[in-house]
C-alpha cells in the first residue's frame, strides 16, 4: 500500500475509535451542548423583548432578536463542542494509549487526524441540533439562497476545523484532562465578548477593539449576512483568514507537541 493509502486507512480507524468513545460516553458532549441551548432560551425568552428594543428601532419584537442571536449561538456551539476534543486528547496522552500507538506500525499523524475529523463531525451535529431548537422557537432564514446556505455550512465547517486544531494543541500541552478543560475555556468565553449578543457599536468605546479584533466577530457577522441578508463587508475575508490561520497554527502546534519524545 502507498503512504497515502496507509494514512487514510489508519486515520479512518482512529476516527471510528473516537466516534465510538463519543457514543459510549456522551455526557460531556451533552453538557457542552446544553450551554448554547440554555443561553439561546434565556436570551430569547427572558431578555428578548428588551434586547430587541435596544438593537432595533425601539420596538420590542422578540423575533428580530432571535434572528440576530442565532448565528452567534451556532458559532458558540462549535467553540463549546471543541472543548471535548481537548479533554479527549489530554486523556489519551495521560492514560498510556499513545505510548502503545507509538510502538505500532501506523501512520503517526492518524491519531490526531482521527480526533480532528471526529470533533468536526460532532460540531456539525451539535450545530444541527441547536439550529433545530432555534427554528422551533421562531428563527427563519427564508431569504437565503441555496448558494448562501452552502457558503454558511462551509463557513461553519471551516470554523469547526480551525478551533478543533487549536483545541487539540491545548489538549496536548495540558498535563491532564482537567487542565485541558480549563485551558480550552476561551473557546466559550470569546463569543461572550463578541457581537454574538449585542452589536459592537453598542459596547463601550474602550471595549470595542476587544470585541472586534477576534475570530468570532467576523465569523458571526459573515454568517448573519449569509442567512439574513445583512451587510457582510470585509468580514467575509476576515473570517476565512482567521479560520485558515488558526487551522494552520493549530496543526503545526499540535504536530510539534505530538512528535516530541515522551518524558
Amino acid at each position: 500500500m502507498s503512504s497515502l493509502s496507509l494514512a487514510v486507512r489508519d486515520s479512518s480507524t482512529m476516527l471510528r475509535r473516537n466516534l465510538l468513545h463519543a457514543r459510549r460516553y456522551p455526557s460531556m458532549t451533552l453538557n457542552l451542548l446544553l450551554t448554547p441551548v440554555m443561553l439561546l432560551l434565556l436570551f430569547v425568552y427572558i431578555f428578548g423583548d428588551v434586547m430587541s428594543a435596544g438593537i432595533g428601532d425601539g420596538g420590542a419584537d422578540r423575533s428580530e432578536y432571535i434572528a440576530y442571536l442565532v448565528p452567534g449561538i451556532l458559532l458558540m456551539t462549535i467553540g463549546g463542542t471543541t472543548i471535548g476534543s481537548a479533554v479527549s486528547v489530554a486523556t489519551d496522552m495521560t492514560e498510556g494509549i499513545i505510548a502503545r500507538f507509538r510502538t505500532m506500525a501506523i501512520h503517526r499523524e492518524s491519531v490526531l487526524i482521527g480526533h480532528v475529523v471526529g470533533s468536526v463531525l460532532q460540531c456539525v451535529m451539535s450545530v444541527v441540533l441547536v439550529g433545530a431548537v432555534a427554528v422551533a422557537i421562531g428563527f427563519r432564514a427564508t431569504d437565503a439562497t441555496v448558494l448562501e446556505w452552502v457558503a454558511a455550512v462551509g463557513l461553519l465547517t471551516l470554523f469547526a476545523l480551525a478551533l478543533t486544531w487549536i483545541a487539540v494543541g491545548m489538549g496536548l500541552s495540558s498535563p491532564n484532562a482537567e487542565a485541558a478543560s480549563n485551558n480550552a475555556l476561551p473557546l466559550i468565553f470569546l463569543p461572550l465578548i463578541s457581537s454574538a449578543f449585542v452589536p459592537v457599536d453598542a459596547m463601550p468605546g474602550w471595549f470595542q477593539p476587544i470585541a472586534e479584533y477576534q475570530p468570532f466577530t467576523p465569523a458571526i457577522e459573515t454568517l448573519r449576512g449569509l442567512l439574513l441578508g445583512t451587510e457582510i463587508g470585509h468580514n467575509g475575508w476576515l473570517a476565512v483568514a482567521w479560520c485558515v490561520g488558526l487551522a494552520v497554527l493549530g496543526h503545526v502546534w499540535s504536530k510539534s507537541l505530538f512528535n516530541r519524545d515522551p518524558k
